[in-house]
């Protein structure tokens, strides 16, 4: 039995309900014109569609949302 500080855990032993995450539906973000590290996010991210491999695709995404611009407010 586990032990959360100074009372006792019991384990779950029952099946539990599924956890739902919410879809995401906002558009995916544009590259920024003229910088380099976008086009190469949004080369990796095309190529990653391709080849059907969503998970790198949600990365691209991520980062070009994540890519700091000179001006831009955060």
């Amino acid at each position: 039995m586990r032990t959360t500080r100074d009372r006792a855990v019991k384990p779950i032993t029952y099946a539990q309900p599924p956890v739902e995450l919410p879809l995401r539906t906002d558009p995916e973000p544009v590259p920024a014109a003229g910088c380099g590290v976008c086009a190469a996010l949004a080369a990796q991210r095309r190529e990653a569609r391709v080849e059907g491999d969503g998970s790198v695709v949600s990365d691209c995404n991520v980062e070009l949302r994540n890519h700091p611009h000179p001006g831009e407010s955060t």
